[in-house]
């Protein structure tokens, strides 16, 4: 399945839990942290950054992500695969041309950009990111797509003397 993707967000939804895609739409370097190291990966235009909420939670919380990565190129943390916060993290992110949902990962705690954990209900699924959206393998039949934009804008009032 191709779905046109530009702009906006596309909503992937089972229950509480959802994934949320978006284009990156420019090209910058994504800084990956880790208890170790550093690393750099290159983003491409045509990348995705997709944000994972197996538990389920607000979405707006999911499209903040999202921004702070695309926009404001936001380095990415990855925790020790033993750390205790890696069970209250709530929300995850990982962005690449192709990144895959999977439930027998650990949250927050793999570097690899083309993995990214899900609920049991939405792990398998593929998305790859193509010149005008996003393609999209092993969708599950009861999966609920949708498409919105989400516009923040926040205006600064100078104080005048």
């Amino acid at each position: 399945m191709i779905v046109s993707l530009q702009d906006e967000f596309l909503l992937i939804q089972n229950g509480p839990s959802f994934l949320i895609v978006a284009k990156a739409n420019e090209r910058f370097a994504l800084c990956i942290e880790t208890s170790l190291e550093e690393y750099c990966q290159a983003i491409e235009p045509i990348d995705l950054i997709v944000v994972s909420a197996p538990e389920g939670g607000e979405i707006e919380a999911g499209v903040m992500l999202i921004e702070l990565v695309r926009r404001f190129h936001t380095p990415l943390i990855v925790l020790p695969t033993d750390h205790p916060a890696s069970r209250r993290l709530r929300y995850v992110v990982s962005a690449g041309q192709i990144v895959e949902t999977n439930c027998s990962i650990r949250r927050g705690t793999h570097p690899e950009q083309h993995l990214i954990c899900a609920s049991e209900t939405l792990s398998g699924i593929t998305l790859k990111g193509i010149d005008h959206g996003v393609q999209i393998q092993n969708l599950p039949s009861y999966a609920i797509l949708t498409h919105f934009r989400s516009h923040s804008n926040i205006e600064f009032f100078k104080n005048k003397p």
